[in-house]
């Protein structure tokens, strides 16, 4: 039994309904709705505050109805339906097959974005025979709920409710790759176009960062000269990894909105260093997007004059965090004088200047002239997180300074010391430049307490003038929780190590995990609401990225989310009564009730998931 609102002659109605099934005419079993009470208009009972019918669904479920009317019913006894289920010792229903139901709120969100009607519209410019929406959904199911190899993703098609594709050709997933990879372009704006229009997506700021992928290969791809001396570069090539893999890499560049949702990405070679990467990722994705005027948000990896001038000719502004080691002396001193600091408390002070800068472009050699302010702050926090990453440094240049002698340095030691060390290293017995084991470090303690001095204190630069100082340091806080979705990719998405090989094929991977990113962070989204509607806070202290569940969570969750098969036409739900699974199904208004169902009645329950935020 449940509150559902109707159209009664065009004005909204509110009634409270029961389920029940029954045998039509024709000997089928089916279900219907029972009209137990006619509540009334809608506009009789609105109080004018936000979201009122699901708040008087949720009432009327927890037994405190917010129309008193309606708890006369709260002792209703309904009809219930008895089930007649005969098994035989033999019988193979006695051997039970969980399958996965989850998907089914995978595919609502997928619709909700677009990508479905999109790939069924686009398959037609096309010669494919086979189900390309059905390979490109197992692809997406596979990645949020069990990723694996594109193969092996294949090899899961029997593990859900329903058939996704049937009789695969399994090779077929390689061509869904490649019209992953054509229609790029066209899969991220339908993508954004629906965020924006039901899922209330705004792109006033857009975040970005780089991180990368390994590959479990042993050489790196070379780059490929045509006839016409053409350069075709390879992607997976050696660079920096974030994860300290000395294996080949591809980067990827990821562009978030302030509800932290993916908005493009865009690959590049490992080798290429992650401020080359802004301009091209702007130009081939975001761009095309026509987005309005944003405040581009990144971290000081992407702080480079040519950066800022592009932003500045396209009408958008940036706020970018700029490397202290990378400030010349007069700048440094000026981070340094406590004159002007505004002092919050003894854990927090700011302050701020705004200074015209000339930028030589290198592509035209023209000197472009900027106003940007600079932020400064320091922080106990930030201090504490640096020391705390530096202290056995810290510690060994401590115990080394009192009794050099007899202090044994490692290998990684010695590295942690370079850029400390004087201009001279020298062999006491030789007086050549560097040795092992007789080696004398002339360590610049000076350059030691500069380092210690500069620790809590952070620079950021900013077009945008009219900011407060606390706008700003907000502002780009923000920009960890880009950090939090390469985690989800790396984590529960594993999206790598990366088993594809063409540069295509790779391109159409990181789309498919950035597509699965969207749904799990459309679902914390929405866990997120309903929490936040159910459990309203006051406190100021409220944190702005909220997440509801973690992805993992979500995975283990969704997984459970499964059916059986009984017998005579009959299924049962699984585990819906898993603390986090029943947190995901009430944050969608999913409702389902304690029953048995027929096949008619799954699929019905599929429809009735409601998306749109």
């Amino acid at each position: 039994m449940f509150v559902e609102k109707v159209k009664n002659n065009g004005i909204d109605y509110l009634r409270l309904v029961e389920s029940c099934r029954y045998t039509n005419s024709k000997g089928i079993r089916t279900s219907k709705k029972n009209v137990i009470y006619n509540i009334g208009p809608l506009k009789k009972f609105d109080d004018g505050k936000p979201n009122y019918v699901e708040r008087l669904k949720e009432s009327f479920r927890n037994g405190s109805p917010i129309i008193q009317e309606l708890y006369q019913f709260l002792d209703y006894k309904p009809v219930r339906e008895k089930y007649d289920i005969q098994l035989s010792e033999g019988d193979p229903d006695c051997i039970g097959k969980v399958k996965l139901y989850s998907h089914s709120l995978i595919e609502r969100i997928l619709e909700e974005l677009g990508v479905v009607g999109l790939f069924n519209r686009y398959k037609a410019l096309t010669n494919y025979e086979f189900d390309l929406i059905g390979f490109f959904r197992l692809l997406v199911y596979g990645r949020i709920l069990n990723p694996a190899s594109k193969i092996a993703t294949m090899s899961q098609n029997d593990d859900y409710y329903n058939e996704i594709v049937k009789d695969p050709y399994v090779y077929n997933v390689y061509d869904t790759l490649d019209f992953i990879n054509q229609y790029e372009n066209s899969i991220i704006n339908k993508m954004n176009n629906n965020l924006t229009k039901k899922f209330k997506r705004t792109t006033d700021i857009v975040y970005y960062d780089v991180t990368n992928f390994f590959f479990e290969i042993d050489q790196p791809d070379d780059d490929i000269i045509d006839d016409e001396q053409n350069v075709s570069k390879g992607v997976r090539k050696f660079g920096v990894c974030k994860e300290e893999r000395h294996l080949p890499i591809v980067q990827m560049g990821l562009f978030m909105d302030e509800q932290g949702l993916p908005i493009s990405i865009e690959t590049f070679p490992g080798n290429t260093l992650d401020h080359l990467t802004m301009i091209d990722a702007l130009t081939n994705t975001v761009d095309k997007l026509n987005l309005s005027r944003f405040i581009f948000v990144g971290d000081r990896g992407m702080c480079s004059g040519t950066n800022m001038v592009h932003l500045l000719k396209r009408n958008h502004g940036y706020i970018i965090s700029k490397s202290i080691d990378k400030t010349n002396y007069e700048e440094r001193k000026w981070i340094y004088d406590q004159t002007d600091y505004i002092k919050e408390s003894n854990d927090f002070k700011y302050k701020s200047r705004i200074i015209k800068r000339t930028i030589k472009l290198k592509e035209t050699g023209e000197n472009y002239d900027i106003i940007q302010k600079v932020v400064v702050y320091w922080s106990k926090k930030f201090y504490d997180k640096q020391y705390a990453e530096n202290k056995s440094f810290l510690e060994f240049i401590d115990k080394l300074e009192k009794n050099p002698e007899s202090f044994r340095i490692t290998k990684m030691q010695s590295n942690s010391l370079k850029k400390f060390l004087k201009d001279d290293i020298v062999n006491n017995k030789t007086g050549e430049i560097l040795n092992s084991k007789d080696i004398k470090l002339l360590i610049d303690y000076e350059k030691i307490n500069k380092f210690k001095e500069q620790m809590g204190y952070y620079q950021i630069v900013t077009s945008e003038l009219n900011l407060s100082e606390k706008e700003i340091i907000d502002t780009y806080h923000g920009l960890s929780r880009i950090e939090d979705q390469f985690k989800t990719m790396k984590g529960s998405l594993e999206t790598r190590p990366v088993f594809v090989r063409t540069q295509e094929h790779i391109k159409a991977h990181l789309l498919i995990c950035m597509i699965a990113l969207t749904v799990v962070r459309i679902i914390q989204n929405k866990i997120v609401t309903y929490q936040n509607k159910t459990k309203p806070t006051t406190s100021k202290k409220q944190k702005k990225w909220e997440v509801g569940l973690s992805s993992d969570r979500i995975q283990s969750a969704l997984n459970k989310w499964t059916v059986s098969y009984l017998t005579n036409g009959y299924y049962r739900f699984n585990d819906i009564d898993n603390n986090d699974l029943k947190l995901i199904l009430n944050a969608f208004n999913i409702q389902i009730p304690v029953k048995l169902y027929k096949p008619m009645e799954l699929k019905n329950l599929k429809t009735s998931i409601e998306i749109s935020m």
